[in-house]
């Protein structure tokens, strides 16, 4: 099993560039079972959940074509034939985004069987809202042994108001949608800007989407769909990681390749706690040349604070003079990445889904845990700046959203390397 090994105390200077956001490109592969004709999308991150939803697709029955050399981030997708409907348990049981099958599945084909998601330990993730809306669609639900089973001769609109906003569940119904009969009215939406990146898909593909990245969206059913070709929007959390990681070891990093636009939140929070940042078009440059401070965060739903970067947010305010207080909004069981930095030095006290974190600390070197994928990047960002040697075992868990994170923190300045088998190396070897 592979671990990282990470010395810390270098600062991270130069240039790094972001790769595609694999929670958009994983419901953008989704919608390429809408059709029969084939779907090219470019800039599609190397992650281990990318490759997973490949294999499943091609276990439908779909051609899955990767790129090569120059093309290596563009995957065409073409689903002529879908022989088996249905997502295993033994394809998905590592990632959550396995219900984004249900919706294309019974919308093409009227039968859908999907297994129940698993991904990271970090709380319930009930699919309660996706099976409600496509019973509000016409679909026939049963569970069963773990398994979704979904049946409708053709689905019809319907108004849906999600009980919670639910990034997956909007995503899914919205692709069910765009095949119904007649019109779908979708209320309190998740606007998160990986759902108007799906929409911006369908609507290239002939769907008939309006109002994708607000609370509520409109779709006019189409009879049939054709293929488009689409560009993933950049890795916002991956953007993130970075950003914290070119602040916390007191660097000068230029974040390239992103969209600063979807990182309000994010770059406002960090600006509260003394940051410095210069955002263009494209890109976000950090100088982290000047002590930071504590700053009180809450996790919430898009425009709000991501809960996706909150582990690395963490991570920072160990190094803030003063207390900082964290609320988790989003799910109930994500700080399991504090204890790990508690043994590396950090002072942090758990109170429900509260986190109060004592700065500043001093970090150094431990052996520790990664829990999930995003407690991974805290462990990493903790590293960089401890004394010593820092060794993170279970580093498939950040492999699953970040593309050879090792490389690019090394062509900054870190020092980092991977012990174990290499990713890149398989990742190459299926190809």
């Amino acid at each position: 099993m592979d671990k990282f090994v990470i010395r810390g105390g270098e600062p991270l200077l130069g240039t790094v560039r972001v790769s595609g956001a694999k929670n958009a490109a994983l419901p953008c592969m989704a919608a390429a079972l809408l059709t029969d004709q084939p779907v090219i999308l470019e800039n599609i991150p190397q992650v281990r959940d990318i490759q997973t939803t490949r294999n499943l697709l091609a276990a439908m029955g779909a051609e899955v074509e990767l790129g090569y050399g120059r093309a290596q981030h563009r995957t065409t997708i073409h689903c002529a034939k879908l022989n088996a409907p249905e997502a295993s348990y033994e394809l998905v049981k590592t990632m959550r985004a396995s219900t984004l099958v249900l919706g294309p599945l019974v919308a093409r084909c009227g039968h859908a069987r999907v297994s129940l998601p698993g991904g990271c330990a970090i709380g319930a993730r009930p699919i309660d809202l996706h099976i409600k809306g496509l019973e509000s669609l016409g679909a026939r639900i049963t569970q069963e042994h773990g398994y979704v089973e979904a049946t409708a001769e053709r689905l019809k609109g319907a108004e849906i108001v999600f009980d919670k906003i639910t990034v997956t569940g909007t995503e899914d119904l919205l692709m069910a949608a765009t095949l119904a009969e007649g019109e779908t009215i979708l209320q309190n939406c998740a606007r998160e800007p990986e759902v108007a990146d799906l929409a911006d898909l369908l609507n290239k593909m002939g769907a008939k989407i309006e109002g994708a990245g607000t609370p509520t969206i409109r779709v006019k059913g189409v009879s049939k769909l054709k293929g488009a070709k689409h560009r993933i929007i950049p890795d916002r959390i991956e953007a993130g990681t970075f950003i914290i990681a070119g602040a916390m070891t007191g660097g000068d990093l230029n974040i390239a390749g992103c969209d600063p636009s979807h990182l309000n939140a994010l770059l406002s929070k960090l600006h509260e706690a003394g940051v410095k940042t210069k955002a263009t078009s494209d890109s976000v440059r950090v100088m982290g040349d000047n002590p930071f401070t504590a700053a009180d965060m809450s996790t919430e739903e898009h425009p709000g604070f991501p809960t996706d970067c909150q582990a690395q947010f963490m991570a920072l305010t160990t190094q803030a003079e003063g207390t900082s207080i964290i609320t988790e909004n989003i799910f109930e069981n994500r700080f399991m990445h504090a204890q790990e930095l508690v043994r590396m030095g950090a002072n942090i006290k758990i109170e429900g889904r509260r986190a109060v974190v004592r700065g500043k600390t001093p970090l150094s070197a431990a052996a520790v845990l990664a829990s999930d994928l995003r407690a991974s990047a805290s462990l990493v960002l903790a590293a960089l700046v401890a004394d010593g040697e820092t060794i993170i075992d279970r580093v498939y868990h950040i492999d699953r959203g970040y593309e050879h994170i090792e490389e690019k923190l090394k062509g900054v300045g870190a020092q980092i390397r991977r012990i174990g088998e290499m990713f890149p190396k398989k990742a190459a070897a299926v190809k």
